[in-house]
């Protein structure tokens, strides 16, 4: 396993959002994390990535312990995360968005982030405050990248955006997936998970209650309608 999560809690003041939160990635795997508004999805990442300290728990990566490092040290041993804001820096163009991401060991350059994402290199002259959002979405992938990720953590990457541009991006995370870089999915679009997922894990009220193979939660109507309320069209 690339990453280990066992038993993490989390608070916002006094607010106690994760109550044990385990879960696990395995090398080159794509895992989702599902769970309605405010079960804490986006808490389990952001204390994956140091942006939010376990009260306790523990978070490996590598076989090593990251919990208690800063955000900037647990992304330089390879765990990237794209937040569901992006983080695009509107003023500059996209080109110098991902040179700012980039690290120069990375075996991804600026030619494999332009193959992945044509429309990057359509608009590399353009500043971030000109594109679209499916296109501010994939220039924090892009960038995310050029960081040499081991594990790419998502939030929400398609929410809001038209059908069309779903589609690009899921094309997109498959190829990325084929290049061997893990991903953990924050995402509500049950469509993409199922099209992108090896597995699932179902978070309500800040504990993990499924786990289970695609083609298992695929098949699970009763799972999707107890705890999501959707199923997959």
């Amino acid at each position: 396993m690339i990453l280990d999560v066992q038993q993490i809690h989390g608070f916002y003041g006094k607010s106690h959002i994760l109550q044990g939160v385990t879960l696990r990635v395995g090398e080159g795997e794509t895992v989702t994390l599902l769970g309605r508004n405010g079960a804490g999805k986006s808490t389990t990442l952001k204390s994956i990535a140091g942006v939010v300290t376990p009260a306790h728990g523990a978070v490996t990566f590598k076989g090593e312990p990251i919990h208690k490092l800063a955000p900037h040290r647990i992304a330089s041993r390879g765990v990237c995360f794209v937040p569901e804001h992006r983080g695009i820096f509107r003023l500059l163009s996209v080109e110098e968005n991902l040179r700012l991401g980039a690290r120069k060991d990375s075996p991804w350059q600026l030619d494999d982030i332009y193959r992945i994402f044509p429309r990057l290199k359509e608009r590399r002259a353009n500043g971030g405050a000109q594109l679209s959002g499916g296109e501010q979405q994939m220039l924090a992938i892009g960038r995310a990248l050029l960081n040499h990720p081991r594990l790419l953590m998502l939030d929400e990457p398609v929410e809001g955006l038209a059908p069309v541009i779903v589609e690009e991006i899921v094309a997109q995370l498959k190829l990325i997936k084929q290049a061997g870089v893990a991903i953990l999915l924050v995402e509500q679009n049950l469509e993409v998970c199922s099209q992108l997922a090896d597995r699932h894990y179902i978070i309500e009220q800040g504990v993990v209650v499924y786990e289970g193979e695609n083609a298992a939660f695929i098949a699970d109507e009763s799972v999707k309608d107890r705890y999501l309320g959707v199923g997959v069209v």
